[in-house]
Formats: C-alpha cells, structure tokens, sequence
C-alpha cells in the first residue's frame, strides 16, 4: 500500500526509516506514534517530548537548516511543511534525501489524514488510529459545547512589522469551530498590517499569540491603551501546533469559547 502527502507524492510504508522531521509539531506527533527511535535529526524549535528530542541531533532552525548536518546523518526520509519550511531548501535536501514527506494540514480535522500518513509510511498504524480515536472524542466534546456569539479577532503572530493570520490558515479554522473568524487583510496567508480606524471598526478584539512572537501581559495591556479595543493573550502552541498538540488544542478551545 502506498501513501499520498499533500503534494501528491506516493510513500511506501518502512518501518526501518532513518526520519530528520524540520518541524517541531510533528517531530512531537512522531515521538507520540512510537517513533522517536527513528528520529536522527530536529530542529532546534522541537521541543516536545522534551525528554525524546534531547537525545536527538540538531539540523538547524525550521529554515535555516544546516544542510552538511543532514547530509552526515543520512536519513531516508524527510518530514518538512509547506508552511514552515522553505522550498529551495527542501530542494536542496531532495538531492541526497530519497524520499520527502510533504505535509500542510488547514484545519483540525486535518490531524486525522496526518496521523495516518505518517503512520502508514513509518509503519506505526495502530498508534496513528488510537491518535485518531481520542481526536475524535476530543472532536465530539468541542462540538458539543456551548459557544458564545460570533466574533471577528485579529489574531497577530508578530510585530515590528505587526502581522497577523488570515483565514486560510490553520489558526483561523481553530478559531472557526467556536464561531471566531479573523478580518479579511488581502491574499498574503500572513499579512503584515498597520493599525488605521477601518480596521479597527471591523473588529471586536486582539489576540496576540505567545509565539512565533513572544507576546505577552505587557504588551496586552499596552495595546489596549493604544486601540482601546479588548486583548488577550493566547498560548500560541495550542492554537498553531497540529498533531498530538492538537489534543489540547481542541480542550483549549471550549477553554476559550467560555470566556
């Protein structure tokens, strides 16, 4: 049986492959589906299981990766993101990588076909479907719960330039399950922005995420004196980390519908 990333790429299933993953949401999901052993090479921004990746090599950042290190670890296979990772790199590593595993979930529901990708290829198919089993009932409770009046947020991930997500991302689908939507500021999937009157008529409050920017109370309370619109903090890794990250993300989610 073979298995289709989400470039179309066909993988046959080894369950001896020698894995670098350059992204820290899923180096955590394969550590969750038992594969940690098979991981040679991370990034330095995974760290979860904190006690898995210590022992595992570091390549670099999920862009500037350190192409000699991959090359010395040979590995057979590599799991990169299209949002995450950049395509003359990855192109780079294809030279001597045989094989690419191409992710890019949208949604949360997306956490199913990831599961069960990498859990086909790696050969660690029961542990993809247990995964798969408990984001059901996750699913189900999220679901279920109670949801408050619809609002539009401007979700930021950074400043100095300020950017924020648009709707095409997999925060603003999060958002979506308990009836927030982010503001439409044009094609880019991450636009940058600049704080003006239309904009802010156009929303109800801010979010500023705890990462890629380190966001924090401080910057909270400043923002509010500045656009005297409600802000809140929220734990970036809960909303933007897909995989076994995903399970909280959902718990945080009827979290935050009951605020």
């Amino acid at each position: 049986m073979e298995w289709i990333d989400a470039v179309g790429t066909a993988h046959a299933a080894d369950g001896a492959a020698r894995i670098v993953s350059l992204v820290p949401s899923i180096t955590e999901l394969l550590c969750e589906l038992g594969l940690g052993p098979r991981i040679v090479g991370r990034t330095g921004f995974c760290i979860h299981p904190a006690a898995q990746v210590a022992a595992i090599a570091k390549v670099g950042g999920t862009k500037d990766v350190n192409l000699a290190k991959i090359r010395a670890l040979a590995p057979t296979h590599l799991v990169v993101n299209i949002d995450e990772n950049e395509k003359p790199t990855v192109a780079a590593l294809a030279e001597f990588v045989p094989n690419i595993v191409v992710t890019h979930p949208l949604a949360p529901r997306d956490n199913l076909a990831l599961a069960r990708l990498l859990g086909g290829v790696f050969r660690a198919g029961d542990r993809a479907e247990a995964f798969c089993a408990a984001f059901e009932a996750e699913w189900a409770l999220l679901q279920a719960a109670p949801k408050g009046p619809p609002r539009t947020l401007l979700y930021c991930i950074w400043q100095d330039p300020w950017m924020a997500v648009s709707r095409d991302t997999y925060i603003a689908n999060m958002l979506a399950q308990i009836g927030w939507s982010v503001p439409d500021l044009g094609a880019a999937r991450y636009p940058r922005f600049d704080w003006y009157p239309g904009l802010l008529a156009g929303i109800d409050g801010v979010l500023l995420s705890s990462e890629p920017y380190r966001f924090t109370e401080e910057h909270v309370d400043a923002l509010e004196r500045q656009i005297g619109k409600p802000v809140q903090l929220v734990d970036g890794e809960m909303m933007s980390w897909y995989g076994s990250r995903s399970l909280a993300g959902l718990r945080y989610l009827r979290q935050l519908a009951a605020t």
